[in-house]
């Protein structure tokens, strides 16, 4: 049975100093060990009928009062306790803490939306998850203009919207800015914006004078549009990830890449990996690791003067083996063609090309389709419709990864 004494000197959790006018200051201690419940201790008085505050004030003075007269009164939940004896006996006046007022908050919930831009990658992501995909209406007025209206509350939800900003460029840009928008001022917990491609990630850098680096400028749109996360796939340059000034996480379609070579490629001992330009050696070089260490060429690209044409080497062997190119985007295919045909004339057996993102410009087309590739082997970042498709094309999903990694995000777990 506790009790709660009254006595000078030791720690307490309540002090309050008596002043005399012919008397030097000394004070009352409340050891707060005394308390065997968690009920407040509200206040107390002097034979002078002032209380003391409650707790968590330090100090009250009481004028022309002197210690050894004061007799003390216990407040405990607004009812007065008379002492009986010295020590005051708690048990009888400690009453059970009352119920809350305000109901502890259910889990956020987690909402997924997607875009115009990649809704079938957004069904897949979600169909991964076990999710549907959240109702949202997006419209186009007849000048141009974007309008989002979420059809469902998210107020207190995580919220995933799914949009890569692929060709047309400008206008997904500007409808995940507005999408991203429209869900901050519908109270959502948090907005994590998912990018399987991220336009402008090349215009990273100034290369010449008077020039503007766009991939910032993106980057800060998508902050003050209000997003406190960014979920990229393959980001052309790794450091655009400190442009932004919130999270950023970083998937890879490698792995999907790798699990389908694994599988197609039945002997290791003839295969060389090989990077189509310096850049992207660092790149080759994990894929290379990723099958069985597989070797590394790389072509090399260099312009002798001005007017002089662009020279291809080849640093590596690739003769009576199999060419894997790899980058992480095709626009023009330019650069990836010219290299295969360096390596079919330095006696390659067979050339495939590998990438991420599939931008496909209109000359893309007809350069990869020309009979100089096995097989040219993209993901599903950016989607492709029919007309783009060629018998050497083979599409892998990249929906697996997106889902686990907004699993991750999700439920604070590393990505």
């Amino acid at each position: 049975m506790p009790f709660f004494p009254f006595k000078p000197g030791g720690a307490s959790s309540l002090s309050a100093s008596v002043f005399g006018r012919d008397m030097a200051a000394s004070k009352l201690f409340v050891p707060s060990s005394a308390l065997d419940v968690p009920t407040p201790f509200l206040g107390a008085t002097l034979n002078t009928g002032t209380n003391f505050p409650a707790l968590g004030s330090r100090t009250v003075r009481f004028p022309q009062t002197k210690c050894g007269s004061a007799n003390v009164m216990l407040f405990i939940n607004g009812k007065l306790c008379s002492p009986k004896s010295k020590y005051e006996r708690l048990s009888d006046n400690l009453v059970t803490q009352p119920e809350p007022l305000i109901t502890p908050k259910p889990t956020s919930r987690l909402s997924i939306f997607s875009g115009t831009a990649n809704p079938s990658l957004s069904k897949e992501i979600a169909s991964c998850m076990g999710l549907e995909l959240g109702n949202i209406s997006i419209k186009r007025f007849k000048d141009g203009e974007i309008y989002v209206q979420l059809q469902e509350s998210v107020r207190g939800c995580e919220v995933f919207l799914v949009q890569p900003t692929s060709p047309p460029a400008n206008e997904n840009l500007m409808e995940l800015l507005i999408m991203i928008d429209a869900c901050r001022r519908a109270s959502a917990r948090t907005i994590t914006a998912v990018i399987p491609y991220f336009g402008y990630a090349r215009a990273d850098r100034k290369t010449e004078g008077r020039e503007s680096i766009a991939a910032k400028l993106v980057a800060n749109l998508i902050t003050e549009a209000g997003a406190n996360r960014v979920l990229v796939c393959d980001l052309h340059s790794g450091q655009a990830q400190g442009y932004f000034d919130i999270p950023v996480d970083s998937v890879y379609g490698e792995p999907v890449i790798v699990d389908y070579l694994a599988n197609k490629m039945h002997s290791k001992n003839d295969l060389v990996v090989v990077s189509p330009d310096v850049g992207g050696v660092a790149r080759a070089r994990h894929l290379a690791k990723k099958l069985s260490d597989a070797p590394l060429a790389i072509v090399d690209k260099r312009r002798p003067d001005h007017n002089m044409s662009e020279v291809m080497n080849l640093i590596g062997d690739v003769r009576g083996k199999v060419a894997v190119m790899v980058d992480d985007i095709i626009d023009t295919a330019g650069t990836i063609t010219s290299a295969a045909a360096l390596l079919q004339k330095e006696g390659a057996r067979a050339v495939y090309a590998c990438c991420t993102h599939p931008v496909f410009s209109p000359d893309a087309l007809a350069r990869l389709s020309g009979g100089l590739f096995e097989e040219v082997i993209v993901t599903n970042t950016i989607p492709l419709p029919e007309e783009k498709y060629f018998p050497q094309l083979t599409v892998l999903s990249v929906a697996n990864v997106h889902a686990e990694a907004i699993q991750k995000v999700y439920r604070r777990s590393s990505v």
